[in-house]
Formats: C-alpha cells, sequence, structure tokens
C-alpha cells in the first residue's frame, strides 16, 4: 500500500475508465477464490448479499485474494456502515453498495470507508491495519485508493442518477438488471420498453459523467461479455463462481447427447 495513488491501481483505472473485468464469489472455500483470482480476473467481489457468506469467511476470502495479486471487494449487504467498516478492516479494498437511490445514499457509502475528516469510519486495528503495525501506512493509503461502487437497481436510481454519480468518491455504478426491473413492474422482462427506456437514460447519464459504468453479466456468455463492452460498459462483472460451475458441468453433459 502506498501514500499516492498508485498509476496501474484499480482507481486509477476506474477513473480512466479503461475496461476492468471482474468476477462475483458467493461460495466461502477459499480454493474458489484462488482458482479465480488465478484466472486472470481484475478485482473479485466476495458477495454478502446473496450468500450465506460469513463475515469471518469473508476475511478469509479476501486474504486469498489479496494475496493472489487481485483486488478484493466487498458486495454488502446493505448500506451499512458499521458491515462497512469490518469488510475494510479485514482488507477489502473497496466496497459494492445495493441500492443506493439517492446522492445522501452515496455519500454515507463514501463517508463509511474513510477515516476523519475525509469520512466517518471508526479507526481500529485490524488486518488491514497490519494488525497494528502499518496503521499510518494504511491511513494514508486509504485516504487516496479505496473504492466505491454504487448499484443502480432502482427506478429511483435512474431519476436521480446525474446526483449520485456528481458525489466526490463514488468511482463507478453498476447496473443490477433484475432488481431494476423489478422496480418497473416488469421483473426478468428486459426486453421490456419500460425497462429499454431505463437502461438508454443510465447510458446517457452515466456517459456524462466521467464515472465508470459496469454491468453485472450472470450467465458465463462470451458473446454477451463482447456485446456489453462494445455498448461502454467498462466495470463488467462477468458471472459468477456459482453459475460458472453449474454452466460447466451442463456443457460437459450435454457434449454426451450430441
Amino acid at each position: 500500500m502506498t501514500s499516492q495513488v498508485s498509476k496501474d491501481s484499480l482507481k486509477t483505472r476506474l477513473a480512466q475508465r479503461e475496461l476492468i473485468v471482474g468476477s462475483w464469489i458467493t461460495l466461502a472455500h477459499p480454493a474458489i477464490a484462488e482458482i479465480m483470482a488465478r484466472a486472470g480476473f481484475a478485482w473479485l467481489a466476495v458477495d454478502l448479499e446473496h450468500s450465506v457468506i460469513t463475515i469471518g469467511e469473508a476475511e478469509e476470502l479476501i486474504r486469498v485474494i489479496e494475496l493472489c495479486g487481485v483486488v478484493p471487494l466487498a458486495r454488502l449487504s446493505s448500506n451499512d456502515p458499521v458491515q462497512i467498516k469490518r469488510v475494510m478492516d479485514a482488507g477489502a479494498h473497496g466496497i459494492i453498495v445495493p441500492m443506493v437511490n439517492s446522492a445522501p445514499e452515496a455519500e454515507q457509502a463514501v463517508a463509511a470507508v474513510r477515516y476523519p475528516p475525509q469520512g466517518r469510519r471508526g479507526v481500529g486495528l485490524a488486518r488491514a491495519q497490519g494488525y497494528g503495525s502499518a496503521f499510518e501506512r494504511y491511513r494514508d493509503w486509504q485516504n487516496h485508493e479505496t473504492i466505491v461502487i454504487v448499484q443502480i437497481e432502482h427506478i429511483q436510481a435512474v431519476e436521480n442518477l446525474a446526483a449520485i454519480l456528481a458525489m466526490a468518491g463514488v468511482d463507478g455504478f453498476i447496473v443490477g438488471p433484475y432488481d431494476l426491473s423489478g422496480s418497473l413492474g416488469v421483473p426478468g422482462q428486459f426486453e421490456h420498453p419500460r425497462m429499454i427506456e431505463a437502461m438508454e437514460r443510465i447510458r446517457l447519464v452515466g456517459g456524462q459523467s466521467g464515472k465508470a459504468p459496469g454491468i453485472h453479466i450472470i450467465e458465463p456468455d462470451r458473446e454477451q461479455l463482447k456485446q456489453r463492452i462494445a455498448e461502454g460498459y467498462r466495470f463488467v462483472a462477468y458471472s459468477l463462481d456459482i453459475r460458472m460451475l453449474d454452466w460447466c458441468c451442463r456443457a460437459g453433459l450435454q457434449e454426451l447427447d450430441s
């Protein structure tokens, strides 16, 4: 960790809107994190919202990801300052915050990852601070390098998107298509006119914001990955552990029937 923003850090790459592909972890075994980290992803998010991963298991996954040279992020269960403090103390480099629907909610998340006077995070000694031996270095690092990605997954967020992305400390956003479609009353209907209109609004406002636009591709579909990149998405979550495992198993068995 350094006291200045590294020219090749994830935060810098987000600011420059480089293409950055990561993935999602919902299974708590350290081998899952190690395999995915060694596969070449730039970042991996430990999912605390739609999984049964505990905070202790999250720390183990974060440790493995970081020791493999990949950026560990944590997708929270909610915009909770206490949970943010705990995952950051465990060594996460940043957070992905679900259901951010307003600028004040974005500000709350940003403040929760940083110590005063830049933020409101409580100060303690844990893995991130070298168990106390590297507090000063970490204190400087967290001022420059902590990452906040907001999830845009409700029509209220779309309506407030310009203000959300204007918030200092927000590095990018990621669209949650399933919840967004649900908030429009058309769950899972991604080709519905209301969903298409909302996605176009996100594309236009996001493009004007200068913040990194992101999306989660649920299925391990390379063609969809190429399509989303062509559409301008730069912070891309490519599938997740359980979908890759399921898809690979089924694809192998289907070969026997062909």
